[in-house]
C-alpha cells in the first residue's frame, strides 16, 4: 500500500483535520499522481454536511492537477514527470451505451466518482484529492496542457467540464445568442467558453454588484434577474440559457427569454418552474451532468488554444477550513484551490 496524508472530515459538518491513509497498491493500468492543486468545490462543502454519523474519515476533492509519480506495469500513455489532471469520475463499467460513447456519468450502473464512491474491484470507498497523492485508472487521467497555469486549470476538472459539455452538446458557435445564469464557479468560467465559441453571451444575475465583473469576463450584456422590466427586454432573443446558479429556484423568468425552439440546460435540479413557459414556443429544459473522458480532453485542448482557466484565488491546504467558511459564505471569486504541493500537514 501507498501512504498519504491529506485532510478529512470526521462527521457531519465538522472541521477537516489532518489524516494519514493509505492508498492502493498500483493495478497493471494505474497512475499514481502527486496532487499539485485542488480546487474546492460546493459539492465537497454539501458532502461533508451531508456525512453520516460514526462513518468513515471523508477525504474531498474531486477537481485536481498533479505529476505522475509512477505507472502501474500495462500503461503506456503516461509517464513519471507528465502533468495531469484528474475529475470526478475515475471509473465506470464499460460496457453500457453511454460507457461506449465515452459519457461516463451516465453509466447504467453508476460511475465510481473520486470520493465517496465505491472501487469497483475491492469494494473500499474513494477519497479524494484533498491528499498528496491519488491513485486512479489511467482511462480517466488527462494529459494537462502545456501553459495551462496549473492552479486555474484545477476546476476545469468539475466546474469547466460541467459547463462545456452542454454548450458543446447544444452546438452553441458564432452568432448563436447564449444566457448564462449566474457568475459563481461555474458561470464564469461558461461565459469564457460561450465567448470563445464565438457567441453572444447576456450573463443574469441576481446581483447589480456582478455587472461589470461579468462585461470584465467578456459579457456582452449583463441583465439584473431581479429586475422584471430588464428581464421583459430581453424578450424572445435567446438561442440557449445555461443555468449554472446552485441554490434552489424557478427557473421560469429563464425560459421566457428564449426564441422558439430555444433551449434551457440547468446544471441543478429545478425547485419549480412554470409549465406553461416551457410548452409555449416549443421550448425544450434539459438537466446536465459533468461530461466523459472524450469530452474532457476536448475541453483541455480547448483550453489550451484559448488560454482559458478559473479565476482561482490559491490559500494553502492548511487553510481549508476557512476556504469552506468563505465559500459558504459565497466569500470568493470565482474559486478557491488548495495549494497542495506546498502543504505542511503533521497528522
Amino acid at each position: 500500500m501507498r501512504e498519504t496524508i491529506g485532510f478529512a472530515a470526521f462527521g457531519p459538518g465538522e472541521e477537516l483535520r489532518p489524516y494519514r491513509f493509505e492508498r492502493r497498491d498500483l493495478r497493471p493500468d494505474d497512475v499514481a499522481v502527486r496532487v499539485t492543486f485542488s480546487g474546492i468545490c460546493h459539492s465537497d462543502l454539501h458532502a461533508v454536511d451531508a456525512l453520516p454519523t460514526g462513518g468513515d474519515p471523508f477525504v474531498p476533492g474531486h477537481e485536481f492537477v498533479g505529476e505522475v509519480a509512477a505507472v502501474g506495469a500495462d500503461v503506456t500513455r503516461f509517464r513519471v514527470g507528465d502533468a495531469v489532471a484528474v475529475g470526478n469520475i475515475v471509473d465506470s463499467c464499460e460496457v453500457c451505451p453511454a460507457c461506449r460513447d465515452h459519457r461516463e456519468p451516465y453509466c447504467v450502473e453508476s460511475p465510481t466518482t473520486t470520493w465517496g464512491g465505491i472501487d469497483r474491484h475491492d469494494g473500499t470507498t474513494t477519497r479524494g484529492g484533498y491528499s498528496a497523492e491519488y491513485v486512479a485508472r489511467d482511462r480517466f487521467v488527462h494529459h494537462l496542457p502545456a501553459g495551462l497555469d496549473p492552479a486555474g486549470a484545477a476546476p476545469l476538472m468539475c466546474a469547466g467540464v460541467t459547463t462545456f459539455d452542454p454548450l458543446r452538446r447544444a452546438g452553441v458557435g458564432a452568432g448563436d445568442r447564449v444566457g448564462i445564469v449566474g457568475l459563481g464557479g461555474l458561470g464564469h468560467i461558461a461565459v469564457k467558453f460561450a465567448k470563445a465559441l464565438g457567441a453572444h453571451v447576456t450573463v443574469f444575475t441576481t446581483s447589480a454588484a456582478k455587472v461589470r465583473a461579468a462585461h470584465d469576463l467578456g459579457a456582452d450584456a449583463v441583465v439584473v434577474s431581479t429586475d422584471d422590466a430588464a428581464m421583459a427586454a430581453v424578450g424572445q432573443t435567446l438561442d440557449f440559457v445555461l443555468d449554472t446558479a446552485s441554490g434552489k429556484h424557478d427557473p421560469s423568468p429563464y425560459l421566457r427569454v428564449l426564441r422558439l425552439d430555444g433551449t434551457l440546460c440547468m446544471l441543478g435540479t429545478p425547485d419549480r418552474y412554470e409549465p406553461e413557459a416551457m410548452a409555449l414556443l416549443g421550448r425544450t429544459m434539459t438537466l446536465s451532468a459533468s461530461a466523459g473522458t472524450v469530452r474532457t480532453r476536448e475541453m483541455l485542448e480547448f483550453c489550451a488554444a484559448h488560454g482559458i482557466v478559473a479565476d482561482v484565488e490559491v490559500i494553502p491546504l492548511a487553510e481549508v477550513n476557512t476556504g469552506f467558511q468563505r465559500l459558504a459564505n459565497n466569500d470568493v471569486r470565482y474559486r478557491f484551490v488548495l495549494d497542495v504541493a506546498g502543504a505542511q500537514v503533521a497528522a
